[in-house]
C-alpha cells in the first residue's frame, strides 16, 4: 500500500508542475523515476515513452500506466494513472466553478468569440489541406461533395456515411475507376 501511495503522489508531482504537454515532461519524469527513485532503467524509460507515444491517449498518462504496471501490476498502473491526471482534473474542476462568472464578463465573452472564429479557420485550412492530399481524382471529388452534402443536408449519422464512403472508394479502386 505504501508504493502505491508514493506511485500516485510521485506521478501527481509529475502532472502538477509539468506543463507543455509530454515531451516536456520527459525531464521531469528521467529525474524522479530515474535518478531519485530508481524505479526504472533510462532504456525501460524511453521504451515506456516511445511506446506511449504510439498508443491512443497521452503520452504522460500512458508512460504512468506502463511504470506503475511494472512496479505493482495493475493497482500500481492506477495509482500512477490517477497520479498523473489528478492535477488536471482539479484544475480543471476549479476553473469550471469560476467559469459562470468569466462568461458574464464582456472582455472573456469577446476573446472566446475570436477564439472560436480562430478555430474554425484552422479547421478549415485543415480540411482544405487535407483534400488537396485526398482528392486525386474526379470519382474522389464526387464522393467527397457526396458525403459533404449527405452530412450537411441529411441526418444519416456521420460514422455511417465514412464507412458508405470508404466502401464506394473500395468498389471503384477494384473496378479500375481510381488508381491508389
Amino acid at each position: 500500500m505504501k508504493e502505491l501511495l508514493q506511485l500516485y503522489c510521485t506521478f501527481f508531482r509529475i502532472g502538477g508542475l509539468t506543463f507543455g504537454g509530454g515531451l516536456t515532461m520527459l525531464p521531469m519524469l528521467k529525474y524522479e523515476l530515474i535518478d531519485k527513485k530508481h524505479w526504472v532503467e533510462e532504456e525501460e524509460l524511453l521504451n515506456y515513452y516511445a511506446v506511449g507515444q504510439c498508443t491512443p491517449g497521452i503520452i504522460a498518462v500512458n508512460t504512468a500506466t506502463f511504470v506503475g504496471y511494472k512496479r505493482k501490476g495493475i493497482p500500481g498502473a492506477i495509482a500512477a494513472t490517477l497520479g498523473m491526471v489528478s492535477p488536471s482534473l482539479i484544475i480543471v474542476s476549479i476553473l469550471a466553478m469560476f467559469l459562470d462568472a468569466f462568461m458574464s464578463n464582456p472582455y472573456v465573452t469577446h476573446a472566446v468569440a475570436g477564439i472560436k472564429i480562430i478555430v474554425c479557420a484552422l479547421m478549415l485550412n485543415t480540411v482544405i489541406t487535407m483534400a488537396k492530399k485526398s482528392v486525386v481524382s474526379a470519382v474522389c471529388a464526387g464522393i467527397a461533395i457526396a458525403a459533404f452534402v449527405l452530412a450537411f443536408f441529411s441526418p444519416i449519422p456521420t460514422v455511417l456515411l465514412v464507412i458508405i464512403s470508404g466502401a464506394f472508394g473500395v468498389l471503384m479502386m477494384k473496378l479500375g475507376r481510381v488508381k491508389v
